[in-house]
């Protein structure tokens, strides 16, 4: 557990309960459970008038790690990195394509244009 409030202000350090339970499957009543048996600090916040609970990060890595073993996060931090990766190759291919079909339309521009210029010459 972290004595300091310098945790709370830390880039990265925190995360909201919706963030906990999507990053690391963790559900609502484990969280509060864990809360409830010292496992986890929180602090009670809002956005825009929306209530959420945040959440220490290293807390919430220890507590899953306690409960489903250090392969889970091994594997949920794998899986999210190939997502990212698969993604941003789909985004890639898409804009290969893109640029394909530009260079074919220049070219075949380049072409109209020089044809009048081919009669002269011969």
């Amino acid at each position: 557990m972290y004595s300091g409030a310098s945790v709370w202000s830390q880039k990265g350090a925190t995360l909201s309960d919706k963030s906990a339970r999507k990053e690391f499957g963790l559900t609502q009543e484990e969280i509060i459970e864990a809360i409830k048996a010292g496992k986890l600090q929180y602090r009670h916040n809002n956005v825009f008038g929306n209530p959420y609970l945040k959440l220490v990060r290293s807390e919430v890595e220890a507590l899953v790690d306690e409960k489903y073993g250090n392969n889970y996060l091994k594997q949920k931090k794998i899986k999210k990195e190939l997502a990212q990766t698969t993604k941003e190759l789909k985004r890639l291919k898409a804009q290969v394509v893109s640029l394909e079909q530009r260079k074919a339309e220049l070219l075949a521009s380049l072409d109209e244009y020089a044809a009048p210029y081919c009669d002269l010459e011969g």
